[in-house]
């Protein structure tokens, strides 16, 4: 498919006065098209396509359903039945009333050449451009982000249904791309044992059978992993993408030793961040916070929240389940200005919040990172007699801390803590701490000890700190919380929580698409001012208010 830029059409006369018949006062995707008529242009698009060959429908179309078809939730089915029947949609693509659409496949097929080029930010930077144009978005001093999981689009299994479902996923690859090859070893009972689908419902009762079970998948794919091994195997079989995940799963799994396989324990498998959660999305992982588990991908959402602006989405961040939040906000900044949609403040929960990434919003950016610490676990902290950290005097230039009673530290060492981040160990003299009077308020131990950040890093988390706790940190803090309603509109009118597609770049796509649908509907309910919703109550609850 090939692709020359062209401008946008005029909607047909006939399409117009039949969908203004329809919708005297309008709807919200004829408002789309009537407000800003050139959301997205064909030569946004057009590194996607080769110079060469048959004239495809118009990027620019196709970027439009799809924002269009997240508004409403639908399939690509859905999607292109509402192309074909539905004047509003025809009304917004320029299209004639007779126009009879197109295949469901080739909304897929755009999705792939926007994921293969890396091209999804541009569906958000279309719109976000047009909303500037607009005047809808400026100035945008105070954004608010926040998380929530995504559920990849496979079914969650356990050790024995992956080794399982990974050997017959192996084997169906193989017989697509090389079936003489694998006619050819193919062992008696393996389509018996691998031809359905591995289920819980199907496995042994008893633990021992289970675990007979599992060493026998895993003496089938060594023994398969032999065959393609073999000198006469043509070395292209190596890399079927099927054959690569049979290895590394069974690496994860398994022990290969004088001939003898086994099961590995949970305590000699690699960290549980890297394990294969299914041979169907490789990169889903497992990951589990106080009120959920999940195997799929995380995604943050930032987005304005100045008083009488619209509350937009200037940024999306997908990553897997298993990095932390504390390891995005650096890079959701750099973003943010890079597009020019730096905040003055930006406003996070305590996931993001890290001493690292205050020093780097403060002074690298000029940015206030604004949320609430961790806490100080010592239980120095949780006694109103203990000397806590703020009670030492610390000399960052001569490298020496003096404790409450006056006495100076006898060691000032650079570390790293257990996650790699540089840290400084301060030791005091154990003849002297073992001869203070009051040494049951200090220490527990035989010594005092304090680990300390880097001088910006500690100087900025005490801040941080202090600002907490006073009632103005309190009243403004209270303006994050509105990015929780927006990740639920996103789950409940455009599907966010569960991914459509496989792989992270098509889990990215789709919480870009839900973005950019929110976008569409809030821009469109501010310029007819429509009221923001108010948090939801009980009926009971309302009736006592």
């Amino acid at each position: 498919m090939s692709m020359q830029p062209r401008i946008i059409p005029d909607i047909p006369e006939e399409t117009v006065r039949v969908a203004q018949a329809a919708f005297p006062k309008g709807n919200l995707y004829m408002q789309i098209r009537d407000v800003w008529e050139g959301i997205y242009r064909d030569e946004q698009f057009v590194d996607l396509y080769p110079a060469d060959g048959q004239p495809s429908i118009a990027p620019w179309r196709l970027a439009l359903v799809i924002v269009m078809q997240y508004v409403e939730n639908l399939s690509d089915r859905q999607a292109a039945e509402a192309v074909r029947d539905r004047i509003a949609w025809k009304y917004a693509l320029s299209l004639d009333l007779e126009n009879p659409g197109f295949d469901p496949s080739v909304l897929s097929e755009f999705r792939l050449r926007l994921v293969e080029h890396e091209a999804s930010q541009r569906l958000l930077d279309g719109v976000l451009n047009q909303l500037k144009a607009k005047g809808l978005l400026k100035g945008q001093r105070q954004q608010r982000t926040d998380s929530t999981h995504i559920l990849a689009a496979i079914r969650e299994l356990n050790r024995l249904e992956n080794v399982g479902e990974t050997l017959r996923h192996t084997l169906n690859s193989l017989a697509c791309v090389a079936p003489t090859w694998l006619e050819d070893h193919l062992q008696a009972e393996w389509p018996d044992r691998y031809g359905k689908r591995f289920e819980n419902w199907r496995f042994p009762k008893s633990k021992t059978e289970q675990q007979a079970l599992a060493e026998q998948i895993g003496r089938d794919g060594y023994q398969l992993l032999g065959f393609l091994d073999e000198p006469s195997t043509e070395a292209w079989l190596q890399t079927v993408p099927a054959v690569e995940v049979l290895r590394q799963v069974w690496q994860q799994q398994y022990t290969h030793v004088e001939g003898q396989v086994r099961q590995r324990p949970v305590k000699d498998m690699p960290p549980e961040s890297t394990w294969l959660r299914s041979p169907y999305d490789t990169e889903a992982r497992y990951c589990t916070k106080p009120n959920a588990s999940w195997v799929g991908y995380r995604t943050h959402f930032t987005e304005t929240c100045d008083e009488h602006e619209p509350r937009l989405i200037t940024h999306v961040k997908t990553s897997v389940a298993t990095e932390q939040d504390s390891e995005v906000p650096q890079s959701i900044q750099a973003d943010l200005v890079k597009r020019d949609l730096k905040p003055d403040v930006h406003f996070v929960d305590t996931g993001y919040m890290d001493a690292a990434n205050l020093v780097h919003s403060q002074h690298e950016l000029g940015i206030d990172l604004f949320g609430p610490m961790r806490p100080d676990t010592s239980w120095q902290t949780k006694d109103p007699e203990a000397f806590d950290i703020l009670q030492f005097s610390l000399n960052w230039e001569t490298r020496t801390a003096v404790c409450p009673t006056g006495q100076p530290s006898a060691r000032w060492l650079n570390s790293r803590s257990l996650y790699g981040a540089p840290v400084i160990r301060v030791q005091f003299a154990a003849n002297i701490c073992t001869a203070c009077p009051v040494k049951a308020r200090c220490t527990h131990g035989l010594k005092r000890g304090l680990t300390l950040r880097p001088q910006l890093e500690h100087e900025a988390l005490q801040t941080a700190r202090q600002r907490e706790t006073t009632e103005a940190f309190k009243q403004q803090y209270h303006r994050r919380a509105g990015i929780e309603g927006t990740l639920s509109q996103g789950v409940r009118r455009s599907g966010l929580r569960r991914s459509r597609y496989i792989g992270l770049a098509k889990t990215h796509l789709h919480c870009i698409s839900t973005a950019v649908a929110l976008n569409v509907i809030r821009a469109v309910n501010w310029l007819n001012e429509v009221p923001l919703a108010t948090t939801r109550k009980a009926r009971f609850l309302s009736l006592v208010a």
